[in-house]
């Protein structure tokens, strides 16, 4: 297999290679970058390219490694027994598969994708060292071992919230996605609308990126904000007539709603326009 660009992903040389090499080594491909520059999306297309069926599992502040693999729901078996429901004296029937033992069970090879990974606990990488090590885990309840029958593609991805343990990071192929440059932006937005007029993606662009310079700003947009504000934009005349008519001492561009997301960016903005307006009197 060799992955690449798709009609609607763009992937630089360095992903293609990446996402290559983890598959060649069988190894998880841990992925980090800024919110919004394509991470999840990587697995669905990787999903799309391979034919195959995408899992995904989201990880949360409150999510345990274990909770990937099954869960025992003893509360229920115990209301059931008290309730004289047939089947309780069969343990299985209360054992929840996670999403790991999906990912192993599966006929066919699928890919695994571990979203957001750094949002859990430390010891949550961790956690599941031994299970993605040897694509097998042990259920005590039952006394079984759930073993992958087709080895998964896993996808692990961060957003650089908190440094992750050497332990893990050892067992991946790392990979940084690098925000795109102005020909990667470019490339990204003809993927999402072949038919726009290149003024307008040329303005947008050029607003877009200052906003990204534009120093002391808590919140820089990324590349999915800017889809929407094309997106927008594309929708509203006279948003696109004033974007033409740009004065560069204005607060802050039409519908900047989908690009400045806190009351400190929008404030930060305004006092920068005011100090170009003062400066060109």
């Amino acid at each position: 297999m060799a992955f690449d660009s798709t009609s609607t992903y763009v992937a630089t040389e360095g992903l293609k290679q990446a996402v290559n090499a983890a598959v060649t080594l069988q190894r998880p491909l841990l992925v980090k970058g800024e919110p919004g520059t394509g991470k999840t999306r990587l697995a669905e297309e990787l999903a799309a390219s391979l034919e195959t069926r995408l899992i995904t599992w989201h990880v949360k502040s409150t999510t345990k490694a274990a909770q990937g693999l099954y869960e025992y729901d003893a509360v229920s078996r115990l209301r059931d027994s008290q309730l004289g429901i047939e089947g309780v004296e069969d343990v299985a029937n209360y054992i929840r598969p996670g999403k790991l033992w999906e990912a192993f069970t599966a006929d066919e090879r699928v890919v695994l994708l571990i979203d957001e990974v750094d949002k859990a606990d430390i010891e949550f990488p961790n956690d599941l060292l031994q299970e993605l090590d040897r694509m097998e885990f042990h259920v005590y309840e039952t006394d079984e071992t759930i073993r992958a029958r087709q080895r998964p593609v896993v996808v692990i991805t961060s957003n650089n919230e908190k440094e992750l343990p050497d332990a893990f990071l050892r067992r991946c192929f790392f990979h940084y996605i690098e925000f795109p440059d102005r020909e990667t932006m470019q490339a990204i937005v003809d993927v999402h609308f072949p038919g726009i007029a290149p003024r307008l993606v040329a303005e947008a662009l050029e607003v877009f990126f200052e906003l990204r310079e534009a120093p002391g700003l808590k919140k820089k947009p990324s590349t999915s904000e800017l889809v929407d504000w094309l997106k927008l934009l594309m929708a509203d005349d006279l948003a696109q007539e004033t974007l033409h008519q740009r004065d560069p001492a204005r607060a802050i561009p039409p519908l900047a709603g989908a690009l400045v997301k806190n009351e400190q960016d929008t404030a930060l903005l305004e006092r920068l326009a005011f100090m170009m307006r003062r400066r060109g009197r």
